[in-house]
């Protein structure tokens, strides 16, 4: 194994199962979570971005609590998360501790991925991270989620945080090697499906429940993960993470179920901007910032605008006007209207001081921007 093999997936995104962290047994398994921390400081040490997405908060808090007999309903499963959230990310961050690995927690509902100003918010908190060299762990915030608002369980979690973080990989890891022609605990004539080009109906008919019984996520789940991440521009992998060098090991000898991505993440992101509504508000940018944006590549900087048109908060999809009224590009708005009237025409150095705070340079960002 060398990192030339592995170093073309840039950005990561690791889901890690409880049937996984428990190692199939009741309680959760510290030689395996160490293992997992040590791979993923291979990864970063070969340039590549990580994100962590757990699950075991649950069965975290069940340990806390002797693993006594369970009770039904919502509100019993939030108490295990409340009890087990804190447990299980300071399990990691001791874990991480040995690499010499920072951490820091994200919890999430499917609110603060579907409201615009909460997802970009969300999206630069995960920007800032990684950019510091911070491994985000991430996990669904069961203490206060609701049917309402759940994502449902980690496998579609981590996907929607693949394309939030626009990551090239999604890595599912669990207790089996991946998808198969057929349930392996059942039929010994199953075979291990290497690679699914096309995700279809006769692709989900191969999915199975959860084995264990400690998770909620079974290779359904698994599958509608890879649905959602390979059209966002995330190849998917699903592979056992049973196994000391496991994640390493199926990266380097393509391991496991691989189901390839047809686009690119600023694809995926492009081709979204181009489903949005969108009306006439917007900037109007000089000629210098027009000749720049239409020739590719290029954020949209204070600078370079001259005026708005109408009223749009941040996060809103926006048109990009020149001076004689066409417009060339549309794209998310970074900041309001409100915010853009300050700094319009001034310099990226300067929008701290007038607005006392800023969410960066850019008003649209080149790759939340498509030309028109």
């Amino acid at each position: 194994m060398s990192a030339s093999e592995i170093s073309r997936w840039q950005r990561i995104v690791i889901k890690v199962g409880t049937s996984t962290l428990t190692a199939g047994q009741k309680r959760l398994n510290p030689p395996r979570m160490v293992d997992l921390c040590r791979q993923i400081a291979v990864l970063r040490s070969w340039g590549a971005d990580v994100v962590l997405v757990t699950s075991g908060a649950q069965q975290a808090g069940r340990e806390r609590l002797g693993n006594g007999q369970e009770e039904s309903g919502i509100p019993y499963k939030q108490m295990l998360a409340a009890i087990g959230q804190g447990r299980i990310m300071q399990f990691w961050e001791q874990y991480f501790e040995l690499y010499e690995i920072i951490v820091g927690q994200v919890l999430l509902t499917r609110e603060d991925i579907e409201d615009r100003k909460r997802y970009l918010s969300v999206r630069d908190t995960f920007e800032t991270l990684l950019k510091h060299g911070i491994v985000p762990v991430v996990n669904e915030n069961d203490a206060v989620a609701t049917d309402e608002i759940k994502v449902g369980e980690n496998d579609s979690l981590s996907a929607l945080v693949a394309n939030l973080i626009g990551a090239d990989l999604l890595v599912l890891l669990t207790d089996i090697d991946g998808l198969y022609s057929a349930d392996p605990s059942v039929s010994p004539e199953a075979e291990l499906i290497g690679q699914v080009e096309v995700i279809d109906e006769s692709i989900y008919a191969l999915a199975s429940g959860s084995r264990s019984g400690l998770g909620t996520g079974g290779m359904y789940t698994k599958i509608l993960a890879a649905d959602i991440a390979t059209h966002s521009g995330t190849s998917v992998l699903i592979t056992n993470g049973g196994r000391d060098g496991a994640l390493l090991e199926a990266l380097a000898d393509q391991k496991g179920t691989w189901f390839p991505a047809t686009i690119t993440p600023s694809e995926g992101r492009k081709r979204w901007l181009l489903t949005q509504k969108g009306d006439a508000s917007g900037v109007i940018v000089d000629d210098g910032a027009a000749k720049a944006i239409k020739s590719g590549g290029t954020s949209l900087l204070a600078v370079g605008v001259k005026g708005i048109v109408g009223s749009f908060e941040r996060g809103s999809v926006i048109a990009v006007h020149t001076g004689s009224g066409g417009v060339i590009a549309r794209g998310l708005a970074n900041y309001s209207a409100t915010d853009v009237s300050q700094i319009a025409g001034k310099r990226s150095g300067d929008i701290q001081n007038i607005l006392g705070y800023d969410y960066g340079p850019e008003i649209v960002h080149c790759d939340n921007m498509i030309l028109l």
